[in-house]
């Protein structure tokens, strides 16, 4: 029991590690690839850790009218995402904490900070942060259902809505990659990266002005520290969704077991696999204007007849 308790610890640790470093380092390449196709030089790689840490250093400024809504939310989204980003199988097919939840379990803890942000927006009284937390309501309220049935999909094929088993299963050689039903859900939990992440053409996380910033208008009342949690929880949200991404549809390089060898093959393959869809990411942004907000439940329909017909296509072939 002892020994079991011991491993679960050294996984948890070990994948809770590689979120905080790599979540910021994802930022940094999708800014730097984007700057370079549009012949800029951009910030660096390695920017976003420079961010991070100016961030807590500096001091932070509450406003009046805020409550212990505020303070907690920080926290509160930092470690929701964390502790989501531990049930997800990044570089083993068995996620530290597969055993405590699924997908549901995911989509809840990402929808708790979610909440706690929009209740932070609100709590300060601004009509930014109003209009901002009910535009992102609003979008989550589409964006969740679609990436629930596009995780479906694959979870039909595992017989579990377990992400470990869904991993495990997909490793063996009778899983067939990209099947029709796979490739129609892969494409709906493309569509709902995009949204959940706040990147064009849902969101420009580049952008400050007032009409049309959603997640930028909930945490403009925040500063030093607390910005820094949010930011951080904000990188690892969007690891957390590309790893999702990548490793539900396209698991090679994923083993079974921990283990030191094969966790350097799989953490090299993780790279590999995040380099290409954030160029995906950075082609998707560069070739298309932000939609105005009333276009975009158009973009989260789609996500959603295609996450349907995904999993309507995995009963019928």
């Amino acid at each position: 029991m002892i020994s079991t308790t011991t491993a679960v610890f050294f996984t948890a640790l070990v994948q809770l590690l590689l979120l905080l470093t790599v979540a910021p380092l994802v930022g940094g390449v999708i800014k730097t690839l984007k700057a370079r196709l549009q012949i800029r030089r951009g910030p660096g790689i390695l920017q976003p850790y420079r961010d991070l840490l100016k961030l807590f250093r500096k001091g932070m400024v509450l406003p009046d009218t805020a409550s212990w809504i505020f303070s907690a939310t920080p926290y509160v989204v930092f470690a929701a995402t964390a502790i989501a980003g531990l049930m997800i199988p990044m570089i083993s097919a068995k996620a530290p904490l597969g055993l405590f939840g699924g997908v549901l379990a995911v989509v809840y803890l990402l929808g708790l900070g979610r909440f706690f942000l929009a209740l932070a927006g609100l709590d300060t009284g601004s009509s930014f942060g109003g209009l901002g937390s009910s535009r992102e309501m609003t979008i989550a309220a589409l964006a969740e259902p679609a990436m629930m049935l596009a995780v479906f999909t694959v979870a039909i094929g595992a017989n579990s809505t377990s992400l470990s088993e869904i991993a495990k299963v997909a490793t063996s050689t009778t899983w067939h990659f990209l099947a029709p039903a796979q490739m129609l859900a892969f494409a709906a939990l493309f569509l709902v990266l995009i949204a959940e992440t706040g990147r064009i053409p849902v969101d420009n996380p580049a952008t400050h002005l007032e009409l049309t910033m959603i997640h930028e208008a909930m945490i403009l009342e925040y500063s030093g520290p607390y910005l820094g949690l949010i930011e951080w929880g904000a990188s690892i949200k969007q690891l957390l969704l590309m790893t999702l991404l990548i490793n539900a549809f396209l698991p090679f390089g994923l083993h079974s077991k921990w283990s030191l060898g094969g966790l350097l093959i799989s953490l090299l393959y993780l790279l590999l696999k995040l380099l290409v869809l954030a160029v995906s990411i950075v082609l998707v942004e560069t070739t298309n204007a932000k939609m105005r907000f009333f276009r975009v439940p158009d973009l989260l329909a789609m996500a959603f007849i295609l996450a349907a017909l995904g999993l309507i296509s995995t009963f019928l072939f």
